[in-house]
């Protein structure tokens, strides 16, 4: 874990090695591209035999996809608590994503001509869900209710069985979802085939959900042939947190964002330095009691950090420089220093919202910008399944007003038949 103190000469070196361990990236890209030729080529035979290379799983064509009953059976496995729960995070996504709608746009601008705007829901969108060190139905709830509030006619699941295992509350966030297309394929070749499609797979037209960086790398090749949400990296937290706060709160906060993966980042900026002290005690004490200790104790060892500032001033500019995936503020008056910082996928503000509330309950969603890209990119939202068509109409008065520059443009970039396209319809009435 690094400790540091912005008042040291010792600081500017430190922090920029702390920016710099976000640039680290698993070059994956050659067996990547081997196995998305192989799906590409084989279809369900490449699927068949790459699901039982990498997750010990022999499968036929017929088994690629769940049936409705085996579905049933994993939900009716699924405790009622459970259903409970999976049931008011649904609800409470669903109301936070449909209340992001946007409005078509029209408007007749001073010329006369009319202007518009039409949003339109994608046709299909394949959902990626992790498998292997952990199981997530809240991404599962997450990815598909987006969807389907934005009004996609079909998703599809891709999630891997590594041994045949499925977790049933999987099953069961999807069927809440309203997903019932799902395969038992992970890794590369599920995005593969959701981008390629196969005999079994049809393709989608945007892929969506975390994987590890066999499946980011394949987002990214695949890009262009189909849309995708993000390149995800390590989930990461950066907590603000003054001396009020019981350490124990804070420490707990940090080693939950650690808990995820060796290589997630769990940062706390304070401005007192007992305190600083006291949180990474606090997290020694804790560490041995998780279920995950090992994972969290390997990212907290090699990727946390403790920072000491001089004042919240100086802790917003470091945020901003990091621009975390999620931002936790537990000062007096946190949505004052909120409104000071400019790039974070998600905060969470007060004592009494933890970052973890946000990936179960909140509504927002969790799938967010990792790696320092929110500097530049947002959160899963409906937008991510909607696209934008703009429309004109004009009439010949109208295209009379506007038509006269359009031709004098094209004509300067030697683009002749722009020029006349515009200039028959210009004149007398409009007549060609």
């Amino acid at each position: 874990m690094r400790r540091l103190v912005t008042s040291e000469a010792a600081f500017a070196a430190g922090f920029a090695a702390l920016l710099a361990d976000r640039d680290t990236v698993q070059d994956v890209g050659v067996p990547v591209a081997a196995i998305i030729a192989e799906v590409r080529a084989h279809g369900d035979a490449a699927l068949i035999a790459l699901t039982e290379r990498f997750d010990h799983v022999t499968l036929t064509a017929e088994r690629l996809r769940l049936s409705a009953e085996e579905i049933d059976a994993a939900v009716a496995a699924v405790p009622e608590r459970l259903h409970a729960a999976l049931d008011l995070a649904a609800r409470r996504i669903e109301a936070f994503h449909r209340a992001q709608m946007p409005h078509d746009l029209r408007l007749e601008d001073a010329a006369g001509v009319t202007l518009g705007l039409r949003w339109t829901a994608l046709d299909a969108v394949g959902l990626y869900v992790p498998g292997g060190k952990a199981a997530y139905p809240s991404s599962v709830l997450m990815n598909a209710i987006p969807a389907r509030v934005a009004g996609v006619g079909r998703v599809a699941m891709c999630v891997p069985a590594p041994g045949g295992a499925l977790n049933p509350l999987v099953l069961a966030a999807a069927r809440r979802a309203g997903v019932s297309e799902i395969y038992r394929i992970g890794g590369a070749q599920a995005v593969a085939a959701l981008a390629f499609g196969t005999a079994t797979v049809a393709p989608v037209d945007r892929i969506v959900g975390p994987g590890n960086a066999y499946v980011a790398e394949a987002k990214r090749q695949v890009f262009g042939r189909v849309g995708i949400d993000s390149i995800a990296g390590p989930s990461e937290v950066v907590v603000l947190a003054d001396a009020a706060n019981d350490p124990r709160r804070v420490a707990v906060d940090l080693l939950a964002q650690a808990e995820h993966d060796e290589a997630a980042q769990s940062i706390l900026i304070t401005d007192d330095a007992t305190f600083a002290d006291a949180v990474a005690d606090a997290v020694a004490a804790e560490l041995p009691t998780l279920p995950r200790a090992a994972i969290a104790g390997a990212s907290w060892r090699d990727h946390g950090a403790v920072i000491v500032v001089r004042d919240w001033h100086e802790a917003a500019g470091l945020v901003d420089r990091l621009a975390p995936e999620h931002l936790q503020i537990m000062v007096a008056e946190p949505e004052h220093l909120f409104g000071r910082i400019r790039h974070a996928g998600a905060a969470f503000l007060g004592a009494f919202t933890p970052e973890a509330v946000g990936d179960y309950v909140a509504g927002p969603n969790h799938v967010l910008p990792t790696g320092r890209t929110a500097r530049f990119a947002s959160g899963l939202s409906v937008y991510d399944f909607l696209k934008r068509t703009t429309w004109v109409a004009a009439d010949a008065a109208a295209l009379a007003r506007i038509g006269p520059a359009a031709v004098a443009l094209a004509e300067a970039e030697g683009l002749g038949a722009h020029a006349r396209s515009v200039a028959l319809r210009l004149g007398s009435g409009g007549a060609a």
